[in-house]
């Protein structure tokens, strides 16, 4: 099992996947795997999202796990389909429970100080930082590390291959999630 902190930094940039068609699902894995993309987060935007999951899964050197987790139920359905970590824009009380319990690794979704906080009370420090350009950019995640400088960040949301070197220069940046990497391919 994978803890989150590993993850974070199995690969500095993490592929945020809407896959819809499941027979895309093991070539865009290999493709990604080959380019140094080991971690691969699949969003639950599509119905097909758990099947691709499973699929991914099966491509060796990948990580797969499951991003847009809202709920329990989610969480539970991405575990049925082989997720080794599970992705949430949020952070909520149910989620964060039942990740906890079950001993996922969990990136719950932050965008302020009270965010924060609430993950640290679950003795939580790594967060996804979404949405990240919405929420300030790296001003404002700049001035979010001071005060929670044990905490590591993952931003997500609006990160482009062009702006995610200088995310990634932050101390506490420790990888970037970006929809980007799988264009093309």
């Amino acid at each position: 099992m994978f803890s989150i902190d590993r993850l974070m930094r199995l690969s500095s940039i993490i592929p945020v996947l809407t896959v819809p068609d499941p027979a895309r699902a093991q070539p865009l894995a290999r493709e990604l795997v080959a380019r140094g993309c080991r971690v691969l987060e699949v969003t639950l935007r599509t119905p097909a999202a758990l099947e691709v999951i499973a699929e991914m899964a099966k491509v060796e050197g990948a990580v797969v796990g499951a991003g847009t987790v809202l709920n329990p139920r989610d969480l539970e359905a991405s575990l049925e389909a082989g997720a080794k970590f599970i992705v949430s824009p949020g952070l909520t009380e149910p989620l964060t429970r039942a990740a906890l319990e079950c001993g996922i690794a969990y990136l719950p979704g932050v965008a302020n100080a009270g965010d924060i906080m609430r993950g640290l009370d679950f003795e939580l420090d790594h967060f996804k930082f979404f949405p990240a350009m919405a929420s300030g950019g790296i001003p404002a995640l700049k001035a979010l590390a001071a005060p929670f400088a044990r905490c590591r960040f993952c931003p997500t949301g609006g990160v482009t291959e062009a702006t995610a070197p200088d995310w990634l220069a932050l101390e506490q940046v420790l990888c970037v999630g970006g929809s980007w990497v799988a264009d093309g391919l």
